[in-house]
């Protein structure tokens, strides 16, 4: 039998200890170049000398590329698709200990120099010697590496199911990889006539208090969607300044009301997400002038679990509309006492209704070359464009005015959830019990991942049309940014997501908990697989 390249905790954490040197930090020449890195890793294994087709790059966008491995027993059709992404976050937070690191060993050595820099937690962590610290350990570069292990391992012992690995680019920002990777997973499930089982993903696990010993199991992922709007004023001269109304003035109202707004959390199974924050508030003005600011805008998270983005969108409307109220309230009020005489009162409209109006009164050629000139400046990002496109039009549509736009910006997550699955359910109880009996590993089920993830766009359940208001309503859909909803209705079958102990992603502290990462959790979804596949002929089609 071949020998195991990874087959060991030693050279599983060598590997990933190789794919956090490879730099690929989102939208760099590193992001670019890291599948090539990870199929000439892949190409060595016997198997895709054997099966060189069943390696593949695959275009995404802007010269980058994600991977599909698949491992494929002839006698068989059921499938798991392991799922990661190999981007990362930037780095300068590191300050000059940032050239160590995409160097963990060397990085956590040199954090013994350091210690009054870091957090108690991860002082004792440190100490401990039980936590490899760098940029992507935990998030999510082991999740990768363990699924490379277990691809191996498959194919060297011939597991009577069918793995096909995905590492896709661009999770950190837009999912770009994974948007783009749902047809051809679609392409592949033809191709090979592949039954889709499980979509499992290895995004690392979070506590979820402090001092939190637990290890969890996700079976489902939280959703995200930005509703954003632009505020359209009237401008004047600072002199005389009731003679216009300010973009933040009308701003602060809307603000004041989307902040922590409970309206905008959901409570399922128990769960709940976190409240609503801005993200963004600016004014869109390029430069100083003494004239009035009277075009801002401000983008707004929100999490969400069951809710569509048309339920979003009439909650956001509800708001902006009661915002719009009270600012209209004020400013009266202050023209009364200055005897000045209001110039209007400020509207809500979608932007649906912006665009509507304005293809009316220019027709579809101008709006369509509007925003031909605003997606043309590559400087701007797809949030920033969706916000230059509204207000390119309104500039040209200012009897609106003044006015409150309501838009959505990139990115959206939908939520997904396979809870009740029977196959999840199964799972989660193989890896609840088999965590205990070897590891004492106590291991608890969460519904809904908090961190988002790449799942959100696998197992779409939306059976009405909860999504149009998104493609309605975001002004960059269908050139710079869409979502491939029927492709992720075709793919119907469950989720979960099981990773690696981990904390503080995104931080300076970054780390990884090496025995749960190295031994723990390959050994517990290794054999979580095996059960699937004795199993198989008792798991139903489309259990979801």
């Amino acid at each position: 039998m071949e020998q195991l390249r990874w087959g060991t905790p030693e050279a599983l954490r060598g590997l990933l200890c190789e794919l956090v040197s490879w730099h690929s930090m989102t939208l760099t020449e590193g992001e670019r170049e890291f599948p090539g890195k990870v199929l000439g890793k892949l190409k060595e294994l016997q198997y895709f000398r054997d099966n060189p087709l069943n390696l593949k790059l695959n275009e995404v966008d802007l010269g980058r590329r994600f991977l599909t491995a698949l491992y494929s027993h002839k006698e068989v059709k059921d499938t798991i698709v392991l799922i990661s992404h190999f981007d990362t976050v930037n780095t300068e937070e590191y300050g000059d200990l940032e050239p160590f690191a995409y160097q963990p060993e060397t990085l956590t050595k040199f954090l013994f120099d350091r210690m009054d820099e870091l957090n108690g937690d991860a002082q004792v962590d440190l100490l401990s010697g039980q936590y490899l610290f760098g940029r992507g350990t935990m998030d999510m570069k082991m999740g990768l590496a363990m699924h490379m292990g277990l691809l191996e391992k498959a194919a060297v012992e011939k597991w009577p199911i069918n793995l096909l690995l995905l590492t896709v680019p661009d999770e950190e920002v837009n999912s770009s990889g994974m948007r783009a990777a749902v047809t051809k997973l679609l392409e592949l499930k033809e191709e090979h006539q592949l039954d889709y089982k499980l979509f499992l993903n290895g995004e690392p696990v979070f506590t979820q208090e402090p001092g939190d010993r637990s290890f969890y199991v996700y079976s489902g992922s939280i959703g995200k969607i930005m509703p954003s709007a632009l505020f359209y004023g009237k401008e004047t001269h600072v002199g005389e300044p009731l003679s216009g109304i300010t973009a933040p003035y009308i701003a602060s109202f809307l603000t004041q009301r989307m902040e922590w707004n409970m309206n905008l959390q959901e409570n399922v199974m128990g769960e709940t997400t976190p409240l609503p924050v801005t993200l963004q508030q600016k004014d869109l003005r390029l430069e100083y002038s003494v004239q009035t600011p009277y075009r801002s805008a401000a983008l707004y998270n929100v999490f969400l679990m069951k809710r569509t983005a048309e339920e979003i969108m009439e909650i956001f409307e509800k708001i902006a509309q009661d915002a719009a109220r009270a600012c209209n309230q004020s400013y009266k009020e202050v023209c009364l006492k200055q005897s000045a005489t209001p110039i209007g009162e400020v509207r809500v409209l979608r932007f649906e209704d912006l665009q509507m109006h304005a293809i009316r009164k220019f027709g579809l050629e101008l709006v369509e070359k509007v925003k031909d000139e605003v997606q043309a400046n590559s400087n701007w990002d797809d949030r920033e464009k969706s916000l230059r496109i509204a207000d390119s039009l309104m500039i040209e549509c200012q009897e609106l005015a003044p006015a409150i736009v309501l838009i959505y910006a990139p990115p959206f997550y939908p939520a997904v959830n396979s809870s009740h699955d029977h196959l999840v359910k199964k799972c989660v109880q193989y890896v609840r019990e088999e965590g205990w009996k070897k590891f004492a590993l106590p291991v608890k089920q969460v519904h809904y991942f908090n961190g988002i993830s790449d799942l959100s766009y696998l197992n779409y359940q939306d059976e009405g049309k909860g999504w149009t208001a998104f493609k309605t309503n975001t002004p960059v859909w269908g050139s710079s940014y869409t979502i491939p909803f029927d492709a992720m209705v075709q793919l119907q079958a469950p989720v979960l997501n099981i990773g690696p102990f981990g904390k503080d992603a995104h931080k300076r502290t970054e780390r990884l908990h090496m025995k749960n990462a190295f031994e723990e959790v390959p050994l517990l979804v290794e054999g979580m697989i095996k059960m699937i596949a004795a199993s198989r002929c008792q798991i139903p089609s489309n259990s979801n």
